[in-house]
């Protein structure tokens, strides 16, 4: 090489160089958020809840207070914590599990099949609840005669709506490659399960799946609705904390252990899950 063009060549490198440290500057990593467990949660004085709101979720007398069985479950461990409680209605499970990630909130508090792939990114409290998928459609008087469909072979080529991210998607995805035919499933973004129920009743929709109790309590709301086609085998689901919450996981599972010990939970069950 010439001694001519030594200059350039480093000219060149210093402004790779620059460059390269503008990159590292403007476009480090975010920084991971702080670990937000139950030492920081008791500091604080304040448990963060995410529920899921539906109409199942206010059903009571008092129209000025949100109820439901989650919210039952969350003021009992209020008691038991003796922490405020601070309940946020979210109707998108994608939408609680992202603010769950950013420290918006320390729990997920809906029924949440525990399937492998939602285990690996959060931690689950023990089981709350013993449940299943179903297919929420008409009755056939409230479906201008049609019969409901109790072969899951039969929703070949039907369009389902869900919510987006749901649980469901997946169970409906095995069903399609064990069928060896089409679904059609449309995730809906801005409707919970108990929505889309409703949706189904007055016929804006024909079909969703949703978890059994939810199908069950929108049952009692639109008697036109028919929720006996199981979807899925029965399901663990339960609450949901971060990774990084270990602690505060056992807290909770030792407070709704105190809970069920009290004979308290089943007096909730009864009240909300039971016709």
């Amino acid at each position: 090489m010439s001694t001519r063009k030594l200059p350039v060549t480093y000219i060149i490198l210093l402004l790779a160089a620059l460059c390269l440290m503008l990159v590292l500057i403007y476009f480090k990593p975010l920084p991971a958020p702080p670990v937000r467990d139950y030492r920081e949660i008791r500091r604080e004085g304040v448990l963060h809840i995410v529920a899921e709101y539906s109409h199942a979720a206010d059903s009571t007398s008092d129209s000025h207070r949100i109820d439901g069985f989650q919210y039952a479950l969350c003021r009992e461990i209020s008691r038991m914590a003796g922490m405020e409680v601070r309940i946020y209605p979210e109707p998108s499970l994608e939408k609680s599990l992202r603010g769950l990630s950013a420290n918006q909130y320390d729990i997920v508090a809906r029924n949440i099949p525990a399937v492998s792939e939602l285990k690996e990114k959060y931690r689950f409290l023990d089981p709350i609840v013993l449940s299943r998928q179903v297919l929420v459609q008409r009755t056939a008087d409230a479906n201008h005669g049609a019969e409901p469909l109790r072969n899951q072979l039969h929703l070949a080529h039907k369009t389902l709506h869900v919510p987006q991210n749901s649980p469901a998607i997946l169970r409906l995805r095995n069903l399609q490659s064990e069928m060896g035919d089409t679904i059609f499933i449309v995730e809906d973004r801005l409707h919970s399960s108990a929505q889309l129920c409703a949706m189904v009743a007055d016929e804006s929709i024909d079909y969703t799946v949703c978890d059994r109790h939810i199908a069950q309590q929108s049952k009692k709301q639109y008697p036109g609705l028919d929720i006996e086609t199981d979807i899925s085998f029965t399901q663990l689901q339960s609450w949901a904390v971060r990774k990084n919450s270990p602690a505060l996981a056992d807290s909770l599972n030792l407070w709704m252990k105190k809970i069920r010990d009290s004979g308290d939970y089943d007096k909730i069950y009864e009240l909300h899950y039971l016709p």
